[in-house]
């Protein structure tokens, strides 16, 4: 048994060679969207694999998978009759292309005069199997309980682990998982997520036209596609900026808040653009739905000339609270979009996808043991937040682990992360305290479990 300070002063001396391999890994670009190179993320793979079998995980080894990259698996025995913890991260990245404004290569992990380390990754999630690594080497490879690790490879993109922990259940039988894949609101305040927004989508396409017409000679009384669309698109928001959609779920948040300026300094939010909505920030990122149009088709600029546009598709992404019924939440989507469309165009709705919220258990021992480990390694109250990513392996851990609880935190404090943005970054304090909390939270659940 190791006191908070034992843990504290091994994982200060752990951070130099942590901060190395933060440094080695966001050098690989694993981006494993379709259509990136596979070598990076292969890579990526094979370094991080080598990084947990040397740091305990011996028997740690990439499996295989019917399509796409293999996710990390690993075992380490406890003491007879320890509780069951599995360790998930995921070793691939966004991608960062220049057009997003990086201000030093997302390729080079670049420690700035704020201290904080800048590159594609850092955060989200690197600075996750960061965590795990400190953690494992607190206790020199032999944590005081069982731990499974799972690494996936395909976070970011169309994963590929959903089948895989359906087809190997027995794999994932545990009393907790440990998602490291979140953050605190703002260093050093720490926080547990609690509630996931889950997630709705389809593509809208809006005819009015047999095909293109000369806007000069048709221009006026011929209605334009592009047009019909968005006007369509302005009936999904009220004047305030607040989701006009009825029928959609709304809840209320009792946790932390985030404040309008803590947001708007992480969104860089121009000046003069006035925040959307109504409502405290954190009732509208976790407690209620909101709609964004991520894709658009119709003619390019370049290819653009004189013509009215015969058909316009808008792809429609609406994140839905914890608790409502995704299939029932898109009905009500598409059912907007079907009744608003203007001018008698035709409307064609494809439904994309539907992935449920997730909500955490507040009330069992494991949860109590993560709330007094983050108090004593933080030195502060913990709070509650959400998250408006869905994650929907989540359910799918759930249903193969019914009796297992939830701990989802990690280093990527919302103020500044910028996480999936340009110029990412994580703070290496933020990293060291996390190893603490999670080490003690490990000794904790031998007391509680």
């Amino acid at each position: 048994m190791q006191t908070k300070d034992q843990i504290a002063g091994k994982a200060a001396d752990l951070m130099p060679g942590l901060l190395e391999d933060l440094h080695t890994l966001v050098a690989i670009p694993s981006v494993a969207f379709p259509g990136y190179p596979a070598e990076p993320v292969q890579r990526m793979g094979e370094q991080t694999l080598r990084l947990f079998q040397a740091a305990g995980f011996t028997d740690a080894r990439l499996m295989d998978v019917p399509t796409g990259y293999s996710p990390i698996y690993g075992e380490i025995e406890g003491p007879e009759g320890s509780p069951v913890v599995v360790l998930y991260a995921h070793y691939d990245v966004q991608p960062a292309p220049a057009e997003q404004g990086w201000t030093s290569d997302p390729w080079t992990a670049t420690r700035k005069d704020d201290g904080r380390i800048y590159g594609r990754g850092a955060a989200d999630d690197i600075g996750g199997l960061i965590i795990h690594l400190g953690t494992l080497g607190v206790f020199d490879g032999k944590p005081p309980c069982t731990v499974k690790l799972i690494l996936e490879g395909m976070e970011e993109t169309e994963s590929n682990l959903e089948a895989f922990v359906e087809a190997h259940p027995d794999l994932f039988d545990c009393d907790l998982f440990i998602i490291c894949d979140m953050g605190n609101l703002r260093v050093g305040e720490p926080v547990l997520t609690t509630a996931l927004r889950g997630d709705v989508a389809c593509v809208v396409t809006v005819s009015t036209l047999e095909h293109p017409l000369h806007s000069g000679v048709f221009g006026g009384p011929a209605p334009d596609a592009m047009m019909a669309l968005a006007r369509l698109l302005a009936t999904l928001h009220d004047d305030a900026g607040d989701v006009a959609v009825d029928g959609v779920t709304s809840t209320t948040w009792a946790g932390e808040d985030l404040s309008a300026d803590d947001l708007r300094a992480s969104a860089d939010v121009l000046d003069g653009v006035s925040l959307t909505g109504t409502g405290p920030i954190s009732a509208r990122l976790w407690a209620r739905h909101s709609v964004n149009v991520i894709g658009l088709d119709m003619t390019s600029i370049a290819g653009s000339s004189n013509v009215l546009i015969p058909q316009a598709s808008a792809k429609i992404s609406m994140r839905i609270v914890p608790g409502s019924d995704p299939q029932q939440e898109l009905d009500a989507l598409v059912t907007h979009l079907e009744a608003h469309v203007p001018w008698g165009a035709k409307v064609e709705v494809q439904r994309t996808k539907a992935a449920p919220a997730f909500t955490c258990a507040t009330d069992g021992p494991a949860y109590a043991a993560a709330r007094e480990a983050m108090t004593e390694a933080f030195g502060a109250s913990v709070g509650e937040a959400g998250c408006g990513g869905s994650i929907p392996l989540l359910r799918t851990l759930e249903s193969v682990a019914p009796r297992a609880e939830f701990i989802l935190w990690g280093p990527e404090d919302v103020a500044l992360s910028r996480i999936h943005a340009s110029d990412e970054s994580v703070d290496p304090a933020e990293i060291e305290t996390m190893v603490v909390a999670q080490a003690l939270l490990l000794q904790n659940l031998g007391r509680r479990l």
